[in-house]
């Protein structure tokens, strides 16, 4: 993925992606292992760990784009960066939960 954005010649969309991708997958991990239940279609997080993550990664997203970028040496993300990055959290979230099943299924809870 750095190679189709040509990160390794561009240090700040490197720096930029990587805090982006970094705190998405953080707050999606945080959701997937809080229960033994699928998250998302079995079990429903409560209203404030929903919200309080929704303004994590509104606020993560809108730091790339805002006038403080410059300062903390963000660039704005190209369109399939976005693309890329829902792929990945989907692939995360997979692999998350298969490993929290098999664990489960291993060790109890």
């Amino acid at each position: 993925m750095l190679y189709v954005f040509n990160c390794w010649h561009n240090p700040a969309l490197f720096h930029t992606g990587w805090f982006v991708e970094s705190l998405f997958t953080q707050t999606l991990i945080i959701h997937v292992i809080r229960t033994n239940k699928i998250p998302f279609i079995q079990s429903r997080a409560s209203w404030p760990l929903i919200l309080t993550s929704l303004i994590i990664v509104a606020v993560g997203a809108w730091l790339t784009v805002s006038p403080l970028a410059n300062t903390l040496g963000f660039v704005p993300l190209p369109p399939r960066y976005w693309l890329f990055l829902a792929i990945m959290l989907l692939g995360y979230a997979l692999l998350t939960q298969v490993v929290k099943t098999w664990f489960i299924r291993r060790f109890g809870e």
